[in-house]
Formats: C-alpha cells, structure tokens, sequence
C-alpha cells in the first residue's frame, strides 16, 4: 500500500510564468533535474516547511499548448485569509476566477485561480 502523495506534475510551456505564478502563490524552487535522455528539465517547488509537492517539467523544443484534458481537476491549497490572499495576489497580477464563495452553507470560502497555462488551483479558507 502507498504510504504518501509525494508530488504532483503539470507540464509547462513558459518557465519564467509558470515560475512567477507558483512563486506568487508561495511555492520555493528546491532544486532542477535534467530527465528524459537529456530532453526535459524538472523543477521541484514546495510550500515553505512543507515537502517538494510540486514538479514542473518543461519539455525541450515545445511550444504548442498541452491539452488540459477532462479529467484534471484542480491542485488546492488552503489560505488563513482569503481576502487578504487575493490582495497579494492581485499584486502579481493574478485573478480569481470569480469571487470567493462557500462550498456550502456555514463551509469553507473557496475560489479557483488558473496558472500560466490554464490549471486551475483551488485556494481554500477553513472555518473555525
């Protein structure tokens, strides 16, 4: 049986965005690995003391968009401060999709943003 969820892979087109967004949203660069034969660089980011949760790989020569297909959903991430969360982001030029709302009544706030390349990532207010 699995023991943890280690980390979750997107491919990215554009470095520096993708590297702006997750910054902005608080992840760390951890470290790079070159993969594939020589044909992809790996960028491990995390949460700060938290583990490398997130790999960004970007593939050599590719400069067409992936298909999101239907079956990704979302990477969530709780926030103390929903409000004050969206000011920071709005700093960096980063909005949600549309205003935060609860997930049901008395629940958490809840509002989606997208990164560079179209994922969507859930950010999450918990109550008491």
């Amino acid at each position: 049986m699995p023991i943890e969820v280690i980390h979750t892979m997107l491919r990215v087109l554009d470095e520096e965005r993708s590297l702006a967004f997750y910054t902005a949203l608080g992840f760390e660069e951890r470290g790079r690995k070159r993969v594939g034969g020589d044909t992809a660089t790996i960028i491990f980011m995390g949460l700060p003391g938290d583990g490398d949760r997130l790999e960004l790989t970007l593939n050599d020569g590719r400069t067409e968009p992936y298909d999101l297909g239907t079956a990704y959903g979302h990477i969530a991430l709780t926030v103390a401060d929903m409000d004050e969360e969206l000011a920071r982001l709005a700093e960096h030029g980063i909005r949600p999709e549309k205003e935060p709302y609860e997930a049901y009544p008395g629940g958490s706030r809840i509002c989606f943003v997208r990164d560079p390349d179209g994922y969507r990532i859930e950010l999450i207010e918990r109550r008491g």
